[in-house]
């Protein structure tokens, strides 16, 4: 498996982990109070965001030649950080 692939792949896994996330906040926010249901579903909308964005950043990677994704991986690196940090963010004030 090239460096590409497996870098993508752990990715994606992260991405499921994410949609996994994302479905116990759903749930969290149907069981939730009127008032803080909306608090809820804007940190869910937030996480959805994020999640979007991964899941596009991943979709650059994918289509990328070879050639370009050693260019693309640091970008994508940091581009990644960003995001993740931002899911976890929306996640923690969550729980």
């Amino acid at each position: 498996m090239s460096d590409k692939s497996a870098y993508i792949e752990k990715a994606k896994a992260r991405i499921d982990e994410w949609n996994a996330e994302i479905e116990k906040m759903k749930a969290k926010v149907g069981e939730a109070e009127a008032d803080a249901k909306i608090e809820y579903q804007n940190q869910l909308d937030e996480a959805r965001k994020q999640r979007d964005e991964a899941e596009a950043k991943l979709k650059e990677v994918r289509e990328a030649s070879d050639d370009a994704w050693n260019d693309m991986k640091s970008g994508f690196d940091k581009a990644w950080d960003s995001i993740s940090g931002a899911f976890e963010s929306a996640m923690s004030r969550f729980r």
